[in-house]
Formats: C-alpha cells, sequence, structure tokens
C-alpha cells in the first residue's frame, strides 16, 4: 500500500506485507485516480496471530461492513481487547504503531478512509483550534457516529466520483472529526519553549536528506508528539511536516537555480522518494513545475 504520494504518509507501509492479511476489492488511487483522498475497501483473512501496523500521520479510519470478531490491539506495551462490529467505525490513532491480533469469521470485510494530515492542519487553521487530542476523538467516534457511518460507506463505492468529489469528502471528514469529535487543545505562549523549536528546526535543517518522523523530532528535543507539535506550530505557523517540506523546497529551488541536476538526482537530496513526489510538493508550494521554475 505504498504510492507515489507527497501528501499521505505512507512511507512507514514499506515492507508491510499486505497479502498475508488482506485481498484489496477497491482502490480509489488506482481505480478512481484520487489524490485528495485515499479509499480502499478490504476482505480479511479469520485469523491474525500478529498484525503489525505502522505509524503514520494521517488520520485513519476503520469500518467493518461484515463479519465478527474478537480484537486485541496493543500499543507501547498496553492491550486492548475490543470487537469487531459492522457498522461501528474506528479511528486509529496518528503516529502511534500498533500490534493487533484477532480471531473472527470468514466474511470480514471493511473500508478504510486515509485523510491527509495536511488536510486536517488546514481543517484546525480555519477552526482556530490547536493540536487535537486524537486519544478523546477516537474514544468520541467509537461511540458511534450515524453520520460518519454513511459518509464512510458511501465512499467505498463511490461510482464514477472525480477529484473535487474526493477533495470535498476529505474536507467534509476533517471538519466534522474535529468539529463533533475533537477537544482541540488551547493553544498557549511558546517562550519558554523556543531553545526546542530552535533545536527542532536545527534537527530538521541536518536531517533534510533523511526520512524523519515526529517521534524522531520529539525525541531529539525531549517533549512528547503532541506537545511538539503545539509548541512548534505556535512558534513557526507551521506543523513540523510543513516545516520540513517547505526547507526541502526551498532546497530544491536552490539546486534547481544553481545546478543543471536532473530532478532524478534532485529529488533524493532533499528528501523526497522520488522525482514524482518533488514535483508534486513543488507545484502545491511554489504554483509551478520544476522545469518551468528552472527555465524562469
Amino acid at each position: 500500500m505504498v504510492f507515489d504520494s507527497a501528501r499521505f504518509d505512507l512511507r512507514p507501509y514499506t515492507g508491510f506485507e499486505t497479502d498475508r492479511f488482506v485481498r484489496r476489492t477497491f482502490c480509489s488511487w488506482e481505480d478512481a485516480g484520487w489524490r485528495s483522498l485515499l479509499v480502499q475497501r478490504f476482505e480479511h483473512i479469520p485469523v491474525a496471530e500478529e498484525l503489525a501496523l505502522p505509524a503514520a500521520a494521517d488520520l485513519h479510519l476503520v469500518l467493518p461492513v461484515s463479519g465478527r470478531a474478537e480484537l486485541e490491539t496493543r500499543a507501547g506495551g498496553r492491550a486492548v481487547r475490543d470487537r469487531w462490529l459492522p457498522g461501528r467505525v474506528q479511528l486509529g490513532l496518528p503516529h502511534q504503531a500498533v500490534v493487533r491480533r484477532y480471531r473472527g469469521d470468514a466474511d470480514m470485510r471493511s473500508v478504510q478512509v486515509h485523510i491527509p494530515r495536511d488536510t486536517v492542519d488546514s481543517a484546525v487553521a480555519r477552526l482556530g483550534g490547536d493540536v487535537p487530542d486524537f486519544e478523546a476523538m477516537a474514544a468520541s467516534v467509537a461511540a458511534g457516529d450515524p453520520l460518519l457511518e454513511a459518509a464512510v460507506r458511501a465512499l467505498g463505492s463511490p461510482g464514477g466520483a472525480d477529484e473535487l468529489y474526493a477533495e470535498s469528502a476529505a474536507a467534509f471528514l476533517a471538519t466534522h472529526l474535529l468539529t463533533r469529535h475533537g477537544r482541540l487543545r488551547p493553544g498557549g505562549s511558546p517562550g519558554r519553549e523556543d531553545a526546542r523549536v530552535r533545536a527542532a528546526v536545527a534537527f530538521l535543517r541536518e536531517r533534510l536528506a533523511e526520512p524523519v518522523t515526529l517521534a524522531d523530532l520529539a525525541g531529539e528535543v525531549h517533549l512528547s508528539v503532541y506537545h511538539l507539535v503545539r509548541v512548534f506550530r505556535a512558534a513557526t505557523g507551521r506543523t513540523p511536516h510543513r516545516f520540513l517540506t517547505e526547507l526541502r523546497v526551498e532546497e530544491a529551488k536552490r539546486l534547481l537555480r544553481e545546478t543543471d541536476l536532473a530532478l532524478e538526482r534532485i529529488a533524493p537530496r532533499c528528501g523526497f522518494a522520488s522525482a514524482g513526489a518533488l514535483s508534486a510538493a513543488f507545484v502545491r508550494h511554489v504554483g509551478a513545475r520544476p522545469s518551468a521554475y528552472r527555465n524562469s
């Protein structure tokens, strides 16, 4: 489940053995050409002893649509028992890897939706809030939401819906989750955290060409992930992910201006997985393709 996208945080899924656990019957990326929202339908094996799901930044919604199962989910050493029940939407916590085991029947199927983190961050900014409490949000979602269930179910069978539909659906889902289920944490003065924010920025500049996770950055400056995001945005006006992307795009601009390197060679120097990923990020942040920028 790894696609060449600068918007979705799918790199953690590299090497994930999807075929061991599920059969994918629909993928909006491949089947509908969507780029603003990733929707997939899966048929699941009935028994899994160790399903390790990686940590990613995107919001991940799972709607069981058939089957029954007893689940055990472990995150950070803590095991939680739950049930796989059709119609009950689950929200995975961003940046939290989990290991899941379950025993169910042969009819386990689901619709799963990935909402890009930049869509969520944009909705937070429009609503005037700060970093959401995702644990509280997940608990609220688990209590039930017929509208959310209907929306995810409809996205699993979108017909001929185009990219405008996908973009609108992503914005709606992010806004609905934040306003109905989110408990936005109040903002605060970043003054006493300035030194840690400066250290985080220095770390990002040093690791420009390397994969960097929020957990890496938080560990470097001795803050929790959620605290880091809050104080970083308070100090810079950006999330760490967006700040790093902008740094990478600025370095790409410098290399385009000052060298004759091909885009395929510039991309890894700036931390992008491919020339396509660099080009997509460049267009989003600069408003022009790298080739047009270089020729100008």
